[in-house]
């Protein structure tokens, strides 16, 4: 009988073998800055009727944050909640220390899914940044009517993304975005990323964590 196998699996990120660190497109100043997002705790919450103010208290409490109730991001050191629908949201944590945990504390309150591995994000930052996302997102991303902490479930490049706007650069005073798709997306996202953005000039993190 032939002696069994044993097969040890690495994690891997999101981005490993689709993002290299280095710069690409044109030359000089780079106009997009592109950081990897691995490593984040990620979970989606779907609140039952009439449980909001329940859950609200309860992530309160924990991670010291409300629930948006309109398309718009908010953030605190540690966690992120995200508006994804009437009643939905994204639950982001920086690490994943402590994430199972936080999410048992939750899932009496609401429907609740880890999605930590099944997402890719990105930060995107940069002067030429909107002209990029211009190539393939429908949305206006002007500051006017897409302000730090707006948050939209939108398409790019017809693919189902998730994207919001934080605090802007306080060294260059750009705008920053960050983008998130599902992780079987990841790679056709970044070859549609990567193209738009070499017009401009590009600079990437690929090992960037939460």
């Amino acid at each position: 009988m032939a002696d069994a196998v044993t097969t040890a699996w690495t994690p891997r990120g999101s981005w490993a073998g689709i993002l290299a660190s280095g710069a690409f497109g044109a030359a000089g100043q780079p106009g997009i800055t592109i950081e990897a997002r691995d490593g984040l705790g990620i979970a989606s919450l779907i609140a039952g009727e009439g449980r909001d103010e329940v859950l609200t208290q309860a992530l309160q409490r924990r991670t010291g944050l409300g629930l948006p109730v309109t398309p718009r991001i908010v953030s605190s050191t540690s966690h992120s909640l995200v508006w994804a629908g009437p009643d939905q949201w994204h639950l982001i944590a920086t690490d994943r220390n402590g994430f199972d945990e936080l999410l048992r504390d939750l899932a009496p309150l609401a429907a609740v899914s880890d999605q930590s591995d099944g997402r890719a994000a990105l930060r995107l930052s940069g002067p030429k940044l909107r002209e990029t996302l211009a190539k393939g997102c429908m949305l206006d991303l002007h500051p006017s009517v897409f302000p730090a902490g707006a948050a939209a479930l939108t398409s790019i490049a017809y693919m189902g993304v998730h994207l919001w706007r934080i605090t802007d650069d306080p060294e260059s005073g750009d705008a920053v975005f960050e983008i998130m798709v599902a992780r079987s997306m990841a790679g056709s996202f970044w070859s549609w990323l990567s193209a738009s953005a070499a017009e401009f000039g590009c600079r990437v993190t690929a090992t960037g964590r939460g």
